[in-house]
């Protein structure tokens, strides 16, 4: 029951990685909108888009697949614990009742970003349950 839990985990949370990734690759203007809307523009530069892309949908399969789980599971966790902080408000928050000025609202669909940063946190904690991973078959 534990590797197959964590096979979802990682299955679920890999894939939103992969997804995220790909509408960015299909979307020019995705990459740029987010990153001025919850970055400050920090990622926003045009010559970022496809190598960030690219990665996020690279490390979303590895992440799939369990490979090079020592160093995806602590990546995975830093990019969606990134994704959840700059959404703060959103999370404490979710019914914007006290964070948000007049005429603004929070995002409750926001909110399961803390779900899937603890997921990730989960598949760190307990790899060593993960024998359904490439890494477990591969004895790495």
């Amino acid at each position: 029951m534990k590797a197959s839990t964590l096979l979802i985990l990682r299955f679920t949370t890999g894939m939103l990685l992969v997804v995220w990734g790909v509408r960015k690759l299909l979307d020019s203007e995705l990459g740029p909108r987010l990153s001025e809307a919850f970055y400050n523009n920090l990622l926003s530069a045009e010559m970022l888009q496809f190598p960030l892309a690219a990665g996020e949908v690279l490390l979303g399969l590895l992440v799939v697949f369990g490979a090079l789980r020592k160093i995806t599971y602590p990546l995975q966790a830093v990019v969606l614990g990134i994704g959840a902080l700059v959404i703060w408000r959103h999370l404490f928050d979710p019914l914007s009742l006290f964070l948000w000025e007049e005429g603004s609202r929070a995002n409750i669909l926001f909110f399961p970003s803390t779900t899937i940063f603890a997921a990730s946190l989960i598949l760190l904690a307990f790899r060593e349950y993960d024998t359904l991973s490439i890494d477990a078959k591969l004895k790495r």
